[in-house]
């Protein structure tokens, strides 16, 4: 079981399966909804997903077509994304977990728009947008 709560602690979810595909992508959305370099993400079945607190506080925006990033209202805490291509899994930014997910990131992602002032110093491989077997 994997915790997981934003910065007030308003909200908390639990994770009762696995993570997949645990990347840290560069692309502009990433970086700006994040505050950072990059987002580590990895992506979990909704089935395994479950809010524990604060579901209410959480808002969701439409970064592009069919991706809804969910945050909370309160601090602002990124706490999921849902797909409306695939509304069994979830994008899950790793920054807000409380607990190790026991995983680490395999690849760099959009590392054609990465932010200009970020050396990326490890030897993981990196694609200029997706893979072409994204996980």
């Amino acid at each position: 079981m994997l915790r997981g709560s934003c910065l007030c602690g308003g909200v908390r979810y639990e994770i009762s399966g696995p993570l997949r595909g645990v990347l840290n992508c560069h692309c502009s959305m990433c970086r700006k909804a994040h505050g950072a370099a990059f987002r580590t993400r990895a992506s979990v079945k909704a089935a395994d997903f479950r809010w524990v607190l604060g579901e209410d506080l959480v808002t969701y925006y439409e970064s592009s077509p069919g991706n809804h990033r969910g945050f909370c209202r309160v601090c602002g805490s990124p706490l999921l994304s849902r797909f409306d291509f695939d509304s069994g899994v979830y994008g899950l930014p790793l920054g807000a977990l409380d607990d190790d997910p026991g995983k680490k990131p395999m690849l760099h992602v959009f590392v054609a728009s990465k932010a200009p002032w970020h050396d990326i110093t490890d030897e993981l491989p990196q694609y200029p947008g997706l893979p072409p077997e994204a996980p």
